[in-house]
């Protein structure tokens, strides 16, 4: 073709340009505005390349038009889910919970269709695999781009369905739900706490927003986005906004350690902090990200699994690729529970696998134990059937203790936790792990599979 026929980008429809946009980072977008008026206009088109983005980016995940009631500008919906999106998966809380309030360690966030729900993530009692799903958390945008997030303590709402609508009507007292801040403090960890600074007359909807960012996560993400202030739509240079109150708060900690009446300011002021924190109905909870919680081709056996134990429970297990090339499986255990987390079910140092043909001492092995299962009558598990056997395709050897690393005390210790077992993989990718001492299997499945919690149970508590 010769150079006179060739076709530049402005020879194409407009529709066929926001695709091709579409595309593009935020940051690059502004770079290609600049090359032209007219390419600037199109990039600020806001019904037209901000939707786009957004489309292509969460559509077949949430319904981008629904945030805001649909009066919400694209290009703000974009930096806002676009920061929130990191939220999505598993958390587990890190710390102690809030006193009174059942709060198990496991958190999952996900997309809802106008909003993003977290939801307490428990294993059943009924010795089955169901897992019991209880939405506490909701986390929505006001039609003028505020963030709004409620929490539900108690989890007293009968479905989610009524817990989103009682949050998207901005009840706080009569349906007992407690507006929240959430900071990131890097990528990995979150905090939630209380908004007491809800219904204020800080905005002009008297509705600070309940987002926060943190130096760090700013660092985190990078400049695509610009400049975006910590707090949206709340101005920095506003009487008690929140610039000048930490600016006072650090001059007041300072003035009162140097001051001859530092003691009494300080007394005096701690007495005011825990008035403030006597009203709070949320105490604040950290929470930590589980970065690596679905197995991957060269981790296999990587993430969060649930399995029935010899007293016919239901566990939660966190299997993980250490740094030195190891395997660790550890309980997903509530952290007051003295040690909850602390020993590993198993570990292994070597992680080569045994390739089928297995030898017939091992399949011995593996033939004769029972495998821990719920009773197919009592369960149908639409994805692993209930079977007696599965095609195993690969051994791995395994320990019970970290000591075993240390060539020179292999074997030398008398710990009864110091006890070789097996991992069998199955064709299915699943797998199942046994003690050489002990006379069962535990199959492990999976809690989620492609961004969707299995077999779960809602309820409220």
């Amino acid at each position: 073709m010769s150079s006179s026929s060739s076709i530049t980008f402005t020879d194409f429809p407009e529709d066929v340009q926001l695709c091709i946009l579409s595309f593009l980072t935020p940051s690059e977008i502004t770079s290609f505005s600049c090359t032209s008026k007219r390419f600037s206009s199109l990039c600020q088109s806001d019904s037209k390349l901000w939707f786009s983005l957004c489309e292509r980016r969460w559509g077949h995940k949430t319904h981008i038009k629904k945030w805001g009631n649909g009066h919400i500008e694209f290009k703000l919906l974009y930096k806002t889910l676009d920061r929130w999106e990191n939220l999505i998966g598993f958390w587990r809380r890190s710390g102690q919970g809030t006193v009174g309030v059942v709060s198990p360690p496991l958190v999952f966030f996900e997309w809802g269709k106008s909003f993003i729900t977290g939801s307490r993530v428990s294993p059943s009692k009924s010795g089955t695999y169901e897992v019991i799903k209880t939405p506490f958390l909701w986390m929505g945008i006001s039609p003028k781009g505020e963030c709004l997030n409620f929490i539900d303590p108690e989890c007293r709402f009968e479905s989610p369905a009524d817990f989103v609508k009682a949050a998207e009507l901005g009840v706080s007292s009569d349906a007992d739900l407690v507006p929240v801040s959430i900071s990131f403090m890097g990528k990995n960890h979150v905090i939630v706490e209380e908004n007491q600074s809800f219904g204020s007359s800080y905005s002009p909807e008297g509705r600070v927003l309940g987002f926060r960012r943190s130096p760090s996560f700013t660092e985190s993400r990078g400049d695509d986005l610009g400049v975006v202030e910590d707090v949206i739509g709340l101005e920095s240079t506003s009487p008690g906004s929140l610039p000048d109150r930490q600016t006072s708060e650090i001059y007041q900690y300072f003035a009162n350690r140097t001051s001859p009446s530092g003691d009494r300011a300080s007394r005096r002021q701690r007495k005011k902090d825990k008035e403030r924190y006597g009203r709070r109905k949320w105490e604040a909870q950290h929470f930590v990200k589980i970065v690596n919680c679905a197995p991957t081709s060269g981790r296999p056996l990587q993430g969060l699994w649930k399995g029935i134990c010899d007293d016919m429970s239901l566990e939660f297990y966190l299997v993980a690729y250490d740094d030195i090339g190891g395997i660790t499986c550890r309980r997903v255990g509530d952290s007051l529970e003295p040690f909850s987390g602390y020993f590993p079910v198993f570990w292994t140092s070597n992680t080569t696998f045994i390739e089928s043909p297995l030898s017939a001492e091992e399949e011995y092995l593996y033939d004769s134990r029972i495998h821990l299962r719920p009773p197919a009558v009592n369960h149908i598990h639409e994805h692993s059937p209930f079977i007696e056997n599965e095609d195993v395709l690969r051994i791995l050897n395994i320990n019970s203790s970290y000591d075993l690393v240390i060539p020179d005390l292999t074997g030398s210790s008398v710990d009864p936790r110091h006890v070789e077992g097996r991992i069998w993989q199955y064709a299915s990718g699943t797998f199942g792990f046994g003690f050489l001492r002990n006379n069962f299997i535990t199959d492990l499945k999976h809690i989620a599979l492609n961004g969707h919690l299995l077999d779960t149970l809602e309820c409220c508590n």
